[in-house]
């Protein structure tokens, strides 16, 4: 599982999907829960937007440290 959530196309998804779920959350669900979900779905964009910049490299292989 861990293989599968952490290719590249899976984040690219989970990147994307939860951004723009933050982004109209506030204004599809009213008050502090469509503010919360807004932030919710935010830290999941954001941690996979940063495993994407992280591990890219120019031969598209996984950068090992």
């Amino acid at each position: 599982m861990k293989k599968l959530l952490s290719s590249r196309p899976a984040l690219w998804f989970l990147f994307l999907f939860n951004l723009s779920v933050a982004a109209v959350a506030p204004f599809a669900i009213e008050g502090s829960q469509g503010v919360m979900t807004a932030v919710g779905m935010g830290v999941v964009s954001l941690g996979a937007g940063v495993s994407l910049i992280r591990d890219r490299d120019r031969d598209g292989k996984a950068v090992t440290r």
